[in-house]
């Protein structure tokens, strides 16, 4: 290969934040790192997406800790992603909740996703050694499905495709705050190898509609009041149109991926360049967005040969 994927070499430490986003509601961010979440009940925790290690989820539980003692008693996962859920063992026995579709993607390619992830950032990995296997939900839902922290109720539903096909969000409507996953982003590149950037917009209306407060994103910053909702579902639909719209310019007349490259690359560096995890996100998002525009709609399996494949035709 001409060069290393950008987060191959992105080893530095990030700092944590721990933001409370409702009342016994917190966000943990790592500056552009995956999130996760935490909501606090009448007498137990649940939280919101696993991180990549037990090492890693580790520091979210000292986060819990440092606000609460109540059990940990539910993991959501709000896809399959590799950096979202092979924390999970370091939780304990715990109800490990997705949706059906984000299990049968675990069946379909959890395995080729982790070998992927793995090659291309190893440093969210610290502590790989750890990880027991696949991660399997205990629990499964088809479209939503409530959950009752005590009193607290947390409805956890499909709205749409996006990230992936089977993105869950999170909402607490006491304080109507949002877990979103990586179907928004604040100021961090939004991942769409495994996306559908079609749908993308409509399920970004879909959480609009239901007048968030706050939103948790998957990366990023918090976003605390409806002003900075609004700014980070506007970035975030910004950068997936931007992204798929020169992609399908370049597919519709024939063009190749080199040239799909060439033209989001031209859209997007400008706006772009300075969000977190824009150079390891570009040659995956450009990859999927060819795709889709020329009709593949269930994204093709990332595996670590392809991902070498793929980028060393970019650079070619």
């Amino acid at each position: 290969m001409a060069k290393a994927f950008a987060s191959q070499g992105d080893l530095g430490e990030k700092k944590i934040s721990f933001t409370e986003v409702g009342k016994d509601l917190w966000a943990f961010t790592a500056e552009g790192d995956p999130n996760s979440g935490v909501i606090i009940g009448d007498d137990s925790v649940m939280i919101v997406e696993a991180q990549a290690t037990p090492r890693l989820a580790e520091m979210v539980i000292a986060k819990v800790r440092e606000v609460t003692d109540k059990p940990i008693t539910h993991v959501v996962l709000t896809h399959y992603h590799a950096v979202r859920v092979l924390g999970a063992s370091a939780f304990g026995d715990v109800q490990v909740i997705m949706s059906d579709k984000a299990r049968a993607m675990v069946v379909e390619r959890g395995q080729e996703d982790w070998d992927s992830e793995f090659q291309r950032f190893p440093r969210l990995f610290e502590g790989h050694e750890s990880i027991p296997g696949l991660t399997w939900p205990t629990t499964t839902f088809s479209d939503s499905m409530t959950v009752y922290l005590g009193n607290r109720k947390v409805e956890i539903k499909q709205i749409g495709r996006a990230h992936t096909a089977g993105d869950a969000v999170i909402w607490v409507p006491d304080e109507q705050v949002m877990f979103t996953g990586d179907i928004v982003e604040y100021h961090s590149a939004c991942y769409c190898g495994d996306g559908h950037f079609e749908d993308w917009g409509g399920t970004l209306d879909a959480v609009k509609a239901y007048n968030p407060h706050s939103i948790a994103p998957g990366r990023g910053d918090a976003l605390v009041g409806v002003e900075r909702v609004d700014a980070g579902l506007e970035a975030t639909r910004d950068f997936v149109e931007s992204t798929y719209r020169p992609a399908q310019k370049v597919a519709a007349r024939g063009g190749s991926l080199k040239d799909a490259w060439d033209a989001v690359r031209d859209a997007c560096d400008a706006k772009f360049k300075d969000y977190a995890i824009y150079e390891h996100c570009l040659p995956f998002n450009v990859a999927r967005a060819y795709d889709e525009a020329r009709g593949i709609d269930t994204p093709r399996i990332w595996t670590a040969q392809r991902d070498l494949d793929m980028w060393e035709a970019l650079q070619g």
